[in-house]
């Protein structure tokens, strides 16, 4: 039997709350819109590219969207010591795009499920406050900064994935 994304429970996002609540809601709901767009698809088809030359897919995006969550919250924030899944430095920087691999779909959509849940386990007794330095300006953030920039990140890809949706099988919206 071909494995399908499962169907996924759309929360309510939280309008009133503390700040972290807020901001760990936004983070949430853009995770489920993408987790939304994949669901019902088999492997080959999240692995299905937008147009030449793009390596983008559903796939590439629940790939990346791990890589980013990782490096983000847990290297960077929790200072984890953690190498990429998907992505190598120097060599194949994006891996998460180029090499997926429609067999490996139900293993890759498991590995960010994972990754969320590590993720936020890794932040959870961090404070807002709390600053790290980026690796390559130098400059100091903050785990808030870093929040904000996630439901950015989200919100960007979830325009690519309406559109990598809408081409599989004609389904839009939210």
């Amino acid at each position: 039997m071909t494995w399908t994304a499962p169907e996924i429970e759309r929360t309510p996002q939280q309008l009133v709350g503390d700040e972290r609540a807020m901001l760990q809601s936004l983070l949430d709901r853009g995770r489920n819109v993408l987790l939304w767009k994949c669901q019902g698809l088999n492997g080959t088809q999240l692995a299905t590219r937008s147009v030449e030359p793009s390596s983008m897919s559903l796939l590439g995006l629940l790939r990346h969207m791990t890589e980013t969550e990782r490096g983000w919250f847990r290297k960077r924030a929790a200072a984890e010591d953690l190498d990429y899944l998907y992505c190598t430095l120097g060599t194949n920087e994006d891996g998460d795009f180029d090499d997926t691999v429609p067999a490996a779909a139900e293993a890759d959509y498991a590995r960010y499920l994972d990754e969320i849940t590590l993720c936020d386990k890794a932040v959870a007794t961090l404070p807002l406050d709390h600053t790290v330095t980026h690796p390559r300006t130098g400059t100091d953030l903050s785990l808030r900064w870093i929040y904000l920039h996630m439901i950015e990140e989200y919100g960007r890809h979830a325009g690519h994935a309406d559109l990598l949706r809408e081409r599989i099988d004609g389904a839009t919206g939210y």
